[in-house]
């Protein structure tokens, strides 16, 4: 482990940028929030989170890391495509964004150790905003769920959408039940954030999250397997419940993911098909086939993309496509060479349930939860900075009388 101690402080630059990714788009609030009010918050949320960064790490002290140089590669071919403006200024303020985003993420790379310091950190600010959520359902139960959204659990304090509200719930059950089984917390401490978290995740009726966690962690107690008894044990356990649910209460799972939804829209996936299908038979130049038409705001024909493949060949083009790909299999490989240990296992969730997001869920190619998921990744998989040896002092030599020194050659 590195004997340089993590500030307290970069827990409130972590918790900085999550805030700058929640977005300001979805439901009504029960307390009118202004966009624009919201847009000055979450953006001076990443400016603050920049300088105090720079503060804690003035000398610019960084750790090689192959995410965050291909996330550099990402920002600069963001920038070449958006030059154009075929998206207008909003695709350079989105430029400046990620920037700052991606600068960020540089400095705080000195205290990538290969330790949990960031998966806590990741779990208690999105917990709160869980928090935040699990208050507006108090308040009021009616604008947290709205007929708008078909009775589905959205943020009635903070306008989120229930992808959101379900992704955060999944990524924070998924690392406390790998902390659990590797002894780094109490049960009584992980039933505290894991019972209110499911139940928000069923409210949601969030397919993608519930999917994203049951095969992560399937993926990651898989890796603790042949070396801890309390992920065997775990893994038996869940196999036997998963079996027992599966068989009685079929009728009951099967109505929670159709969401009264007919079979044809649900393997349509809600209709994202069709916008898909419009992305991909457009017509394209050369130069937009290849670096995208510049950030914008995921977006095609005025419908969500929902798609981070798709969104970033739209914006970045097929090379944006090739460096997001790269970062997941950077990420998945180096996670394929460590030993068993509890920060692989944890790493190897984030990874996989990114992968399995990405294809109904924009954020791979811009700032986004999705890219903090892999940047807690890209830190378990970090290597232990090691100290540099003390060099020994030059001892002086001890003047011997010139008696003595003939004495010695006679």
């Amino acid at each position: 482990m590195s004997t340089d101690h993590t500030p307290k402080i970069v827990g409130t630059v972590w918790g900085l940028l999550i805030l700058n990714t929640l977005g300001s788009a979805g439901a009504d609030t029960i307390f009118p929030l202004p966009r624009s009010l919201i847009q000055m918050l979450t953006m001076g949320s990443l400016a603050a989170a920049f300088s105090l960064v720079l503060a804690v790490n003035l000398r610019l002290r960084i750790r090689a890391s192959a995410f965050v140089f291909l996330l550099t590669l990402l920002l600069v071919l963001s920038v070449i495509s958006s030059a154009s403006l075929d998206s207008g200024f909003g695709a350079l303020f989105r430029c400046a964004r990620l920037a700052l985003f991606v600068g960020t993420l540089w400095l705080l790379s000195r205290w990538w150790d290969g330790g949990l310091t960031f998966v806590r950190h990741h779990i208690r600010m999105y917990f709160a905003v869980l928090g935040s959520v699990a208050a507006g359902l108090v308040i009021s139960p009616g604008a947290a769920m709205p007929e708008t959204y078909g009775g589905r659990l959205v943020g009635a304090l903070w306008p989120l959408t229930p992808p959101q509200i379900g992704q955060y719930a999944a990524v924070i059950i998924g690392l406390t039940v790998l902390l659990v089984l590797g002894r780094r917390t109490t049960r009584g401490s992980a039933a505290l954030v894991i019972v209110p978290s499911l139940v928000l995740l069923a409210l949601t009726h969030t397919r993608t999250a519930t999917v994203g966690l049951l095969i992560g962690l399937v993926l990651a107690i898989g890796s603790l397997v042949l070396t801890s008894a309390a992920a065997r044990r775990f893994f038996a356990w869940a196999v036997l419940v998963s079996a027992v649910a599966a068989v009685g209460f079929a009728s009951a799972l099967q109505a929670w993911f159709l969401r009264g939804q007919s079979q044809e829209y649900f393997t349509s996936l809600t209709g994202r098909a069709k916008v898909w299908h419009a992305l991909l038979t457009a017509p394209r130049t050369t130069p937009e086939y290849l670096f995208g038409v510049g950030l914008g705001d995921k977006s095609f024909g005025g419908l969500p993309i929902d798609n981070s493949w798709l969104a970033v060949y739209n914006e970045q083009g097929m090379t944006g496509v090739a460096l997001v790909a790269a970062i997941i299999i950077v990420l998945g490989g180096v996670a394929l060479l460590r030993p068993p240990s509890l920060s692989r296992a944890c790493a190897i969730f984030l990874i996989s349930y990114c992968a399995i997001a990405s294809y109904t869920e924009a954020g791979l190619g811009d700032a986004s939860p999705y890219l903090l998921h892999l940047a807690v990744a890209a830190s378990l998989l970090a290597a232990p900075a090691v100290a540099a040896p003390l060099s020994t002092p030059e001892v002086p030599r001890r003047r011997v009388p010139r008696r003595a020194q003939r004495s010695e050659v006679t």
